[in-house]
């Protein structure tokens, strides 16, 4: 058997994902012999062509939901939900891509299984973005916290960025663009990172019970690295915020139903409302049609957090119903005034928001219906995964929401 040639993963993916295939194909093939065995190119070289070339044009393939034994996979088949509008970029590469994957398996660098390779984040001078660890009686997880350039040791709000199935800190951050935001407007931002050792596709346990109360689960590791932050950097007292994207929007609304104390506003995107789902089976039905209206009844808190939730009404993976749920369930607390309004991004993304108000006429609750959009981070950079890069930008519309919800 021939010696698999040594390759630079990380380069190759670099160049795939700026269109140089011929560049890529180079590296992908490694060092040439003095003397070439064939004169064309070979049965391996030209699967990793099509593989590549099929990466470079792939369309968005929307998360797939729990499957037995209670974890959300990544798509392993070809049956494979396309159909999502064309602006939707997703770096997901599907199991059976061939060529680029078979060279990925041969050469055991299972970080291509999942999502591309990324080269590190560039950062401002004087800004960091380290990661650290926290443990509790429920386990350990690591997170990122990026400490923008501007932090000088006073106090700053923080926001807590709970990301999707098959994503990293690195991944989420370079797709939301939060960072950038948090070096703009000056605030901290935290990336707790799911372990496969907890679910195989790195998705928080929404639809689990124990991972769905205070002080259980993955809840106490989140809070936990919430106040582990609080504690070691300077916060504003009242500003610390929770925001994710699908099984990350789903942990954020445990988040704010669980820790009313900690968090003072929730970001949801694409997610689920607390209680959804218990179990595998509930999942299923609360992504097809909403979770079962006894199950969220109760589940709320007493005070209304103020929540921003954000949807596609062309989501094929969660179904747009649960976006109304996340509201009326934080609006069962509240008496509130609402305001429908209509609008266009810049790019033409047409919208619907409404804002309830309370009686001082202070935003309490916010809701974007995207239409026309799928499952993914509106305005998000295609950089990362899961994104749709035409607006409304979902990051800088939940920094205000935040911000303005505690006095700018």
């Amino acid at each position: 058997m021939n010696a698999l040639p040594k390759v630079d993963m990380l380069e190759a993916t670099r160049l795939i994902r700026e269109g140089r295939l011929d560049a890529a194909m180079a590296v992908l093939r490694g060092p040439r012999p003095s003397a070439p065995s064939s004169s064309g190119p070979s049965k391996f070289e030209a699967g990793a062509r099509a593989g590549a070339a099929k990466l470079m044009r792939q369309s968005t393939l929307d998360m797939v939901p729990p499957s037995a034994g209670g974890a959300w996979t990544s798509p392993q088949s070809d049956e494979l939900q396309f159909g999502v509008p064309s602006g939707v970029r997703q770096r997901q590469i599907p199991e059976k891509s061939s060529g680029f994957l078979d060279l990925a398996r041969q050469l055991g660098s299972p970080r291509v299984l999942h999502g591309l390779v990324r080269a590190p984040i560039p950062l401002p001078d004087g800004a960091q973005f380290e990661e650290r660890a926290y443990a509790n009686d429920a386990g350990s997880r690591t997170y990122k916290l990026y400490v923008p350039s501007g932090y000088d040791n006073r106090a700053v709000p923080l926001v807590v960025m709970l990301h999707g199935c098959t994503q990293s800190p690195d991944d989420f951050a370079l797709g939301t663009r939060m960072n950038e935001l948090a070096e703009e407007q000056t605030f901290l931002v935290a990336y707790p990172a799911q372990s496969r050792s907890a679910n195989v596709s790195k998705c928080w346990n929404w639809f689990n019970e124990g991972h769905q109360q205070r002080n259980q689960g993955e809840p106490s590791l989140i809070a936990g690295i919430t106040r582990e932050i609080i504690s070691n950097f300077a916060v504003q007292s009242g500003r610390v915020f929770v925001a994710g994207l699908s099984a990350g929007g789903a942990a954020a609304a445990i988040m704010g139903a669980s820790y009313p104390d900690l968090f003072a506003a929730v970001g949801v995107h694409s997610g689920l409302a607390c209680g959804a789902a218990m179990n595998t089976p509930s999942a299923f039905a609360a992504m097809r049609q909403g979770g079962a209206t006894d199950r969220l009844t109760g589940r709320g808190t007493k005070n209304t957090v103020p929540t921003i939730v954000f949807h596609g009404d062309r989501d094929m993976t969660v179904n747009a119903v649960n976006g109304d749920q996340v509201i009326a369930q934080s609006k069962a607390a509240a008496d509130l005034r609402t305001t429908v309004s209509r609008g266009e991004a810049p790019d033409g993304s047409g919208y619907t928001r409404c804002v309830h108000t309370d009686e001082s006429g202070r935003t309490i609750l916010e809701q974007w219906v995207l239409h026309g959009a799928g499952h993914a981070w509106s305005g998000g950079s295609s950089a990362g995964s899961y994104t749709d890069p035409r607006g409304p930008n979902a990051s800088r519309e939940m920094v205000r929401f935040f911000l303005q919800s505690q006095g700018a």
